[in-house]
């Protein structure tokens, strides 16, 4: 029977701990409430550890575990917010609603985590606090919108808004990622055609070249050299490009890497408009969600700001909401944004706050900034798609010349 240490209230307002045996969590709290016990926390002790065989045994089974684990999909989590949004309207308890979250999980790793939540809340901690403790499966956007419905007192509204937005938020990066495919394809096939070109095209060449005793032209000299580097030192040359990859990539991730990289990212002429394009209709949907739940402007500012993922336009937001804070329309406070809010998307919004349909607005803007990324995307892929070809095309023609000059070079000669 495992064993449960626990921190409580007496009646008398002292703390006390101990341990109890119990066939399960829920037990453990029936003996404690027995006891008159208002528990603080609880938690299962860890059983000691077997020996011999059957300590190996439970050590390879919880490696075994460990190298299983993956973290709970998007459409698990979008089906336990959807449900347990269900579930509180329907005025089932948010512990009972957990439990039965629990019971119908369609994975062992998405029931651990909601058992890990339920065990949580049962403890004393609010859901988000609980949540919070699991940021690799609850973004912290997510539990900043939960937060901002557990105070205001329409949880279950918050969470069928936070379902919805993740629906529109899956649809609207599988139209990214889509588009994106093809151009993706076409570099990969690039590299490797170039590759191969230079593994085993050039060298069949380079033995002609060396019974020639005129010197080579320069781009036939080049392309040479490439070869040989590629077939002599191309581990070499891959360890080094990843190790590289590797730094930057670190660099990168740190806070100020990260600025520079999302500052380059939106100077670029095709690439910038559509990141922001895409950081807006997050923004004002994310936004517009939340007004519409209830959630008052300023918090519902400072959580959408947090949907944008880019850290310059968020800067550009949060310096919005200092002016919203103190009095300030957020039409005009948002007017600094120019790169992410253009006039007169800026202009619609000053309309619907004076008009009080600011949330209705933003949701449309959302929809209408959806679909002309959309539109914008096809574009933009229409224009990539010939300009990939002409760089193949550009690649493997400047190959096959260099390699035909000293050919012409020679049969001029001979001439």
């Amino acid at each position: 029977m495992p064993s449960f240490s626990y921190r409580a209230l007496k009646a008398d307002g002292k703390i006390a701990e101990g341990v109890l045996d119990a066939a399960g969590r829920p037990d453990a709290l029936r003996q404690m409430e027995t006891l008159g016990l208002r528990p603080v926390n609880l938690s299962e002790k860890a059983s000691a550890p077997a020996k011999n065989g059957a300590a190996s045994t439970d050590a390879l089974g919880s490696f075994s575990l460990k190298f299983a684990s993956k973290k709970v999909s998007a459409k698990e989590l979008q089906n336990f917010t959807r449900l347990l949004s269900s579930l509180l309207a329907a005025g089932v308890p948010l512990s009972r609603a957990l439990v039965i979250l629990q019971k119908e999980a369609s994975s062992p790793v998405a029931r651990a985590k909601w058992k890990e939540v339920h065990g949580l809340v049962v403890d004393g901690l609010s859901l988000t606090d609980s949540m919070a403790k699991s940021p690799e499966t609850f973004p912290r956007v997510y539990t900043a919108m939960v937060e901002a419905g557990e105070t205001g007192g329409f949880l279950d509204v918050v969470l069928a808004q936070i379902a919805e937005f993740q629906s529109r938020e899956k649809e609207l990066k599988s139209k990214v990622l889509t588009a994106m495919l093809y151009p993706c394809i076409l570099m990969v096939l690039a590299l490797a055609i170039l590759v191969l070109l230079l593994t085993f095209f050039i060298p069949k060449f380079q033995a002609i070249f060396n019974n020639m005793h005129s010197a080579l032209p320069l781009i036939t000299q080049v392309i040479i050299g490439a070869s040989h580097l590629i077939r002599s030192y191309g581990l070499v040359v891959g360890a080094v490009l990843i190790g590289v990859f590797a730094l930057l990539r670190t660099w990168f991730t740190s806070e100020k890497g990260r600025r520079m990289w999302e500052g380059l990212i939106l100077k670029l002429p095709l690439v910038g408009p559509l990141i922001a394009q895409f950081a807006m209709a997050r923004f004002c949907r994310m936004l517009g969600t939340l007004i519409g739940a209830g959630v008052p402007l300023v918090q519902g500012l400072t959580v959408a700001r947090r949907s944008i993922g880019n850290q310059i336009l968020v800067d550009a937001v949060t310096a919005s909401i200092e002016r919203v804070q103190q009095g300030g329309r957020l039409g005009q406070s948002l007017a600094d944004c120019r790169t992410l809010f253009p006039g007169s998307v800026l202009e619609m919004i000053s309309v619907a706050e004076e008009s009080g349909r600011l949330d209705g607005e933003l949701v449309r803007i959302a929809l209408e900034t959806e679909a002309d990324l959309d539109r914008n995307l096809k574009t933009a892929v229409a224009f990539a798609e010939p300009l990939l070809l002409f760089l193949i095309a550009g690649f493997i023609g400047t190959i096959f010349i260099g390699m035909l000059l000293p050919v012409l070079t020679m049969s001029t000669n001979i001439k």
